[in-house]
């Protein structure tokens, strides 16, 4: 990787690290309170601490697999694993979401990294539109490769950013950074892999991640 490249990825996860960061403290601040003002319910908010504290870890682990360059270490895992945990931190209206997979879901992918790649699509398709978007996440097999593709019923992603949506710094929605969908690129890129955007504004947007076997 050249010496630009590394710097922009370095600010791309610097960027995310704090983001993700900021939340997992505010986790643990709230559940300090919680154990400290409401002692029979410490044991539970020490164990949220805990969980929280080891994710933040694997966060920086994560990141920093691919501030190196390293190929994404894969495991065969259940799609819906990495799906349900990109919708975690979602609010339950946030979003209608629709799974269209195979009866089949296990494929060879980066649980947790793959995740983020989702957990990017879903909040694009959230924060850019005005309502509670329609999501449907859809996966294939095509040959030995994974096709999974995100479409919303939102605003689509306007003509003018579109051929650099996955720019760092480039984003559609207020107070945005873009560097969501910069770092899905990214860790698609570190699966062997890749992501577009195959459709644009006005009918909604559609996301196509394939990572080859």
């Amino acid at each position: 990787m050249e010496t630009g490249d590394r710097l922009t990825l370095l600010g791309e996860i610097a960027g995310e690290i704090a983001h993700e960061l900021r939340n997992s403290l505010q986790v643990i601040t709230a559940s300090a309170y919680v154990g400290q003002n409401a002692p029979e319910r410490a044991p539970a908010q020490l164990a949220r601490i805990a969980r929280t504290a080891a994710d933040a870890q694997r966060l920086i682990d994560d990141m920093l697999e691919l501030v190196r360059g390293d190929r994404a270490p894969r495991e065969v895992v259940d799609l819906h694993v990495p799906i349900l945990a990109a919708r975690e931190h979602l609010a339950p209206a946030a979003a209608t979401f629709v799974d269209e997979l195979p009866a089949d879901a296990r494929f060879s992918l980066h649980p947790r990294l793959f995740a983020r790649v989702l957990g990017a699509l879903f909040d694009n398709a959230i924060a850019v539109s005005a309502r509670p978007p329609t999501i449907v996440t859809r996966a294939r097999r095509d040959g030995e490769a994974l096709v999974v593709e995100v479409e919303d019923d939102g605003p689509g992603v306007n003509e003018a950013i579109a051929p650099r949506i996955f720019d760092a710094l480039v984003t559609g929605r207020a107070g945005g950074t873009g560097l969501g969908l910069a770092l899905a690129r990214r860790i698609t890129a570190a699966h062997g892999g890749s992501l577009e955007l195959l459709t644009r504004a006005p009918q909604g947007a559609l996301f196509r991640v394939v990572l080859p076997a």
